[in-house]
């Protein structure tokens, strides 16, 4: 019977080590790194955003430079504003002065400029490609400028707007 006992406490044992074994071969990698636990991961700045899309920074630089790279006249106003959000002005122009308003919508889509009311300027559809888009603006009311950017379109939206 001593026999029996010290055959099965070699069993007991072999087997308590080859579990050992196995949830070490189980939680450790090649190289020797423990595994068991999770290793923390940093979430992505954008998850929106791939990594060949352009940042909103990017974006609005290159709206700028493509609004100074045309404007002509004395600064009256100007900005820049998320397609999403669109553009509503009402900027204090003077009556019986012309004025000149250079638009640029970089992105994705287009927007739609309308003019309140409707015989300051001229409708237009702004493509979101970087071509800049003029109006010639005559005040004899307080005008309302409005860009909304179509269903979908992404990107910004950069105005200026100069006295001639």
């Amino acid at each position: 019977m001593t026999h029996s006992l010290l055959r099965l406490s070699r069993i007991a044992g072999c087997a308590v080590v080859m579990s050992a074994f196995l949830l070490t071969s189980c939680t450790t990698s090649d190289s020797g790194e423990d595994t068991a636990d999770p290793q923390p991961t940093s979430p992505s700045s954008s998850p929106t955003r791939t990594a060949n899309e352009p940042s909103e920074k990017d974006l609005t630089e290159r709206a700028q430079a493509a609004i100074a790279a045309v404007h002509g006249g004395t600064l009256v106003e100007a900005g820049v504003e998320r397609v999403s959000d669109g553009i509503h002005t009402e900027p204090g122009l003077s009556k019986g002065k012309a004025y000149r308003l250079y638009l640029v919508c970089v992105g994705s889509g287009s927007a739609r400029l309308e003019f309140v009311p409707a015989s300051t300027g001229k409708e237009a559809s702004v493509p979101c490609d970087e071509s800049v888009v003029q109006q010639r603006i005559t005040e004899d009311k307080p005008v309302r400028i409005n860009v909304d950017g179509a269903k979908g379109s992404t990107g910004v939206i950069a105005w200026q707007i100069d006295a001639l």
